[in-house]
């Protein structure tokens, strides 16, 4: 799958949310411009019922962050979550779909904190022009050798 025919700057957001915490990093082709963790205490997730109901506060610090470190929001190639509980898969990288997404909030394969970064992917990318929403190896990934 190629994203970037000609070579040109490629920008891309990745994002990495954990149980405590969220991981995201800006990247220039393969040049890291910001990486950061963001922790978040027990008071900050207290008031949610459960980890889909994170979404829009996991999504919102990540903006306030690009916001903060004056990386513009719109401007990028492709934007890149952990890959969730979705249906056993390869290693890989897969483009997110309306049939992922389903399975990401759902949740019938396992609740985790991941499920959101295929989530937020594709939210904040539908805001940004040719800007497409990836999942990189989903923690459903075994292919260990007995």
């Amino acid at each position: 799958m190629t994203i970037n025919k000609k070579n040109e700057r490629m920008k891309i957001l990745a994002i990495n949310p954990g149980s405590t915490s969220t991981k995201m990093a800006v990247y220039e082709n393969e040049t890291p411009v910001l990486v950061k963790t963001i922790r978040h205490s027990a008071d900050d997730l207290n008031g949610f019922k459960n980890i889909s109901d994170q979404f829009p506060f996991r999504k919102e610090v990540i903006l306030k962050e690009l916001e903060k470190e004056n990386i513009p929001a719109n401007d990028f190639d492709a934007i890149v979550g952990r890959g969730g509980f979705i249906k056993p898969v390869e290693s890989g990288v897969y483009e997110v779909n309306a049939r992922m997404k389903e399975d990401l909030v759902k949740a019938e394969n396992g609740i985790h904190a991941s499920n959101l970064g295929g989530l937020i992917a594709s939210e904040i990318a539908s805001t940004i022009p040719n800007c497409r929403a990836f999942i990189v190896d989903p923690i459903v990934v075994d292919e260990l050798q007995d």
